[in-house]
């Protein structure tokens, strides 16, 4: 029995264009090369998702609790910032 599922995707022209050169210029299938794309694409997901949830972890724990909330502190701490260049 195969380990692997065929399937049909559909793509503009242009992009399938670029993904044929692309495969072609690193010497993979097509296959390959949509493996790789989602492999990477889910490793970007993974870091800006453990991003977002340390921002949010931080933002909790120093009292933020709506997108106004985190907005207001970052122009707090900019504002502050500011003052100190200036006051130099």
């Amino acid at each position: 029995m195969r380990s692997t599922k065929v399937l049909s995707i559909s793509l503009p022209e242009e992009m399938l264009s670029e993904a044929e050169s692309l495969a072609k210029e690193e010497s993979r299938t097509m296959s390959e090369l949509v493996r790789e794309a989602l492999r990477a694409y889910k490793r970007e997901r993974e870091g800006w998702r453990g991003l977002l949830d340390y921002g949010k972890s931080k933002g909790t724990a120093v009292g933020v609790k709506s997108e106004d909330d985190a907005v207001s502190a970052v122009r707090e701490v900019r504002r502050g910032r500011r003052l100190k260049t200036t006051a130099r």
